[in-house]
C-alpha cells in the first residue's frame, strides 16, 4: 500500500511541475506576442514619421543627413528588440531548468527509497554491490550538478557578452552618425 501511496504522490507532484512549467512557458509566449505587437506599432510608427521626415526633405545635400539620423535610433531599438527576446528566453530556460531540477531531485529521493528497500531485502555479502550502485547514483548527481551550474555560466557569460556587443553597437552607431554629421557640415 505504502508503493501505491507513492507513486500517487510522485504523480500528482509530477502533474503539478507540469502545468507550473506550462503555465510559466505561456506566459512567456504572451510576452514574446506582446513585445512583437509592440515591436510592429512603433515600426509602423517609425516608418509614417520617417516617410513625413523624407517629404519634408527639399534639397538633395539634405538626403544624407536624414538617411544618417535613422540609422542610430533604428540600431538602438534592433538592440532592445534583441535584448527583449533573448530575456523571455532566458526565462523559458530558467523556468525549464527549476521543472528538470525538482524532477532530478524527485528522481533522487525515489532513488534513495529504492535503495534503502533494496539494501534492506539483499543477503549478506551484497554490500559491496550495494556500494558500487549509490556510488553510481552519487556520480550521476555530481554530473548533474555540474551540468547544472555549467547551463547557469552559459547563460550568464551569453548576456554578458550580448550587453557588451549591444553597448559597442551602440556606441559605433553614434559616432558613425556624429562623423557622418559632421562631413555632411564641410
Amino acid at each position: 500500500m505504502q508503493i501505491q501511496e507513492q507513486l500517487a504522490a510522485s504523480q500528482k507532484a509530477n502533474l503539478d511541475m507540469l502545468f507550473t512549467l506550462t503555465s510559466g512557458i505561456v506566459e512567456a509566449l504572451g510576452k514574446l506576442a506582446e513585445l512583437n505587437m509592440q515591436t510592429i506599432r512603433s515600426t509602423l510608427q517609425d516608418a509614417i514619421d520617417q516617410t513625413q521626415r523624407a517629404l519634408s526633405v527639399k534639397e538633395p545635400q539634405q538626403w544624407p543627413a536624414l538617411q544618417d539620423s535613422l540609422a542610430a535610433p533604428m540600431a538602438e531599438k534592433v538592440q532592445t528588440y534583441s535584448r527583449q527576446l533573448f530575456e523571455i528566453g532566458a526565462e523559458i530556460k530558467a523556468e525549464s531548468a527549476r521543472y528538470a531540477h525538482a524532477q532530478w531531485e524527485a528522481y533522487g529521493n525515489r532513488a534513495k527509497v529504492l535503495m534503502e528497500d533494496v539494501a534492506k531485502g539483499t543477503p549478506a555479502g551484497s554490500e559491496a554491490a550495494l556500494a558500487a550502485l549509490d556510488s553510481a547514483f552519487t556520480a550521476a548527481s555530481t554530473l548533474y550538478g555540474t551540468l547544472e551550474k555549467t547551463g547557469r555560466q552559459a547563460v550568464e557569460v551569453t548576456r554578458s557578452n550580448f550587453d557588451a556587443a549591444a553597448a559597442a553597437s551602440s556606441k559605433s552607431a553614434r559616432r558613425g552618425v556624429a562623423s557622418e554629421a559632421q562631413a555632411a557640415k564641410r
